[in-house]
């Protein structure tokens, strides 16, 4: 059994945010979100502007704005965490992060405020009909507003690169993502050494991702988590499904029976009480205690840390496809 559980100290500020994210897809943005293909998002960061007018001001050096705490991490990630100005109330990594100044949260940013810092550059995760209203705003003023929505973990080293161009810190930013691509192509090799061998698909662990417990939502059609749990030799039982996110019941839960189960306990929840709280509902995974907990923070931003649950989730996978 895992032991990464969500320590309790983080439940109202962070480990309660885990569901928001991916939440957000469903209720505010998923028709515009559903409309924008990963090329488009990617190539979001290569706006035609020249660089110069896009990241800098007369009077000084580039003034970033980051609207979703994965964006401020990729942002430092890049060495240019010095040069962010604001962001939303979550972005609390790397700790310098917590010292920025505050314009709103990730559903509602405030736009006065967001114009008041005078930005030359707004990093925004996914579109939505806030982000797209405030880009026509900023326009006026010859700010771009970009989007960083990686779709694999390939994209994050591309990401932390393009926003090293852009914001004139190449030296650090390529060194960071080369170190982070590394580490991205060794996932699963060590670990899947044990695993059946035969056809790729034969071989694959069904893995249940629990993101809220009351009620009950998993992720769903998310390629990037999807695309962490292939490269560990997973597979997402709900990866067909029309949302990111999706309610389901514990009745389909327990008849897909997946064997192994992935928590992000929040307030009083720990592994060990999810772990019993499938056990005594019957599900094969918490009875045959392959629960493991991983930090929401690490799982559900889509940034470089999302590596650090790679390689935790590929390690705890390790050869559970030669026991099934």
């Amino acid at each position: 059994m895992g032991r990464r559980p969500c320590p309790v100290g983080k439940a109202i500020s962070t480990c309660r945010q885990l569901v928001v994210g991916w939440l957000l897809l469903i209720s505010v943005s998923l028709p515009v979100f559903g409309a924008v293909s990963a090329a488009d998002l990617m190539s979001a960061l290569s706006l035609q502007q020249p660089l110069a007018t896009a990241t800098t001001s007369p009077d000084g050096p580039p003034r970033v704005i980051t609207l979703a705490p994965s964006v401020t991490e990729l942002v430092y990630a890049a060495g240019a965490g010095d040069a962010i100005v604001g962001t939303v109330l979550h972005s609390d990594y790397p700790p310098a992060a917590r010292a920025i100044p505050r314009i709103g949260d990730g559903v509602q940013p405030n736009d006065e405020a967001i114009l008041a810092l005078r930005p030359t550059l707004v990093v925004a995760w996914y579109p939505t009909d806030i982000t797209q209203s405030l880009a026509q705003r900023l326009q006026l003023l010859g700010v771009p507003l970009v989007y960083a929505n990686p779709q694999s973990l390939d994209d994050l080293p591309g990401l932390i690169r393009q926003l090293g161009q852009r914001l004139g810190t190449e030296v650090q930013a390529d060194a960071n993502a080369q170190a982070l691509q590394q580490r991205i192509d060794a996932l699963g090799i060590a670990d899947q050494k044990s695993a059946v061998a035969g056809p790729p698909d034969t071989a694959l662990v069904s893995v249940f991702i629990e993101i809220s417990t009351d009620p009950l939502y998993t992720l769903g059609n998310a390629p990037l988590i999807n695309d962490l749990l292939t490269r560990c030799g997973g597979q997402n039982p709900y990866a067909d499904s029309r949302v990111a996110a999706p309610q389901v019941s514990v009745e389909s839960v327990l008849h897909l029976s997946p064997q192994v189960l992935i928590v992000s306990p929040n307030g009083r929840d720990t592994l060990q009480t999810r772990t019993r709280w499938w056990a005594e509902r019957g599900l094969a995974a918490a009875l045959n205690h392959r629960t493991y907990a991983v930090d929401p923070d690490w799982l559900h931003r889509p940034g470089p840390r999302l590596v650090d649950a790679a390689e935790v989730i590929c390690r705890d996978l390790g050869g559970i496809g030669s026991s099934h």
